[in-house]
């Protein structure tokens, strides 16, 4: 870890341009402080609402949260080029989606595929990435089915995310509008994606699954439901990506009663917290992980500092959690105690219109001293 008192990691932010945003910010933090300075801005790319990096070189990838691309029915997805020591990005290339409003976007685990899912579509793709950086046009592409009991949320699938686990072997897609967390093969050579033998496990009805976290063990895995406001924890078979309730928890307190609903969950690197976002209580929830049986206990819940806390992220070293407040046009800085899993506001907030992903980079050494090499680490 870093200890300069000038070291800083570069933070991207994805917005929506529809509703008044340039684009991708680009920003600094400053580890020692958790001061947040937008340095940058790419402007000219259509809504890019949720970004990803590739796990090992200077790339960037961002959906285009759009209905319509090159004429078609479909969002797209954009690459970038990172440049190793300003961290500003140069557009690389963008392909088709396949598939209505492209809400989110991972990188496998060795860099040859983005995963897509379609929320409007309701479909997830595969597409593969060149050695320079560069997308290719699909591989793959799956249309889910199915419905659920809200009539107006969940008449057809939506598809909201999706994620490879640790081991590489699979990706797991939340599906909104079917209640289903759906679990495919991964094969990242081929860019394929194949129904594992266990395809899919159901939420309860009306739960809405939308974003998923895997603890790095690879044994559990934490769903938010957007439509109750709970989060489930499921054992995980890494070898056979099998998946078994383990245990059902509210994300709100429990004298909340006005409309909530819940967008991201990341675990911490540590594997002892997870956290979700909340939008209408606009908070985030912070549960303990009991190591030994995946289960989770309460520890608090921290406001956001702003409205409707789509996403959030946890800078690599551990030390911060940084909030995007999307109806308060705010990104706001936590210290994140290591030990409690407790939040504690800043001071630092910055003014971006719409922010709605956040993603850091690897800490980077002072411009004095011996460059290290880039290294994505996504939050």
């Amino acid at each position: 870890m870093l200890t300069d008192s000038r070291a800083t990691a570069t933070v991207y932010i994805g917005t929506f341009t529809t509703k008044g945003a340039a684009g991708i910010y680009i920003g600094r933090l400053e580890i020692t402080t958790g001061a947040l300075e937008i340095t940058d801005v790419v402007a000219g790319v259509a809504s890019p609402a949720f970004l990803a990096l590739h796990p090992s070189l200077p790339y960037l990838y961002a959906v285009n949260e759009v209905r319509e691309f090159a004429g078609q029915p479909a969002g797209g997805v954009s690459a970038f080029a990172i440049h190793p020591t300003t961290g500003r990005l140069t557009l690389l290339n963008q392909q088709s989606s396949g598939g209505a409003g492209p809400c989110h976007l991972s990188v496998d685990a060795t860099g040859r595929c983005v995963l897509v899912a379609n929320y409007g579509g309701g479909s997830v793709a595969v597409l593969p990435v060149g050695a320079d950086g560069s997308l290719g046009e699909r591989s793959d592409f799956v249309q889910h089915h199915g419905s659920s009991v809200n009539p107006r949320r969940q008449g057809k699938p939506y598809a909201h995310s999706i994620t490879p686990d640790p081991t590489n072997r699979f990706a797991l897609a939340c599906d909104l509008g079917a209640d289903r967390v759906l679990v495919y093969r991964l094969d990242p050579a081929a860019g394929r994606l194949t129904p594992n033998a266990m395809p899919w496990i159901a939420t309860q009805p009306g739960a809405g699954p939308r974003h998923l976290a895997l603890h790095p063990n690879g044994r559990y895995l934490y769903v938010i439901n957007e439509l109750n406001s709970t989060l489930v924890a499921y054992a995980f078979d890494p070898e056979q990506g099998d998946l078994a309730e383990l245990q059902t928890v509210s994300t709100l307190p429990a004298s909340f009663t006005g409309e909530n609903w819940p967008a991201d969950v990341h675990v911490a690197a540590s594997g002892l917290f997870v956290y979700g976002s909340n939008r209408g209580h606009d908070s985030i929830v912070i549960f303990a992980i009991d190591p030994a049986t995946g289960q989770l206990s309460l520890v608090g819940h921290t406001s956001t500092e702003g409205r409707w806390p789509r996403n959030f992220a946890l800078d690599p070293t551990g030390a911060y959690l940084l909030a995007a407040n999307q109806e308060s046009n705010t990104v706001v800085t936590f210290r994140l105690d290591r030990e409690t899993g407790l939040l504690r506001p800043t001071g630092h907030v910055v003014e971006i219109p719409c922010p709605v992903c956040v993603r850091v980079l690897q800490p980077q050494e002072p411009a004095d001293a011996a460059p290290s090499p880039l290294r994505a680490v996504a939050a």
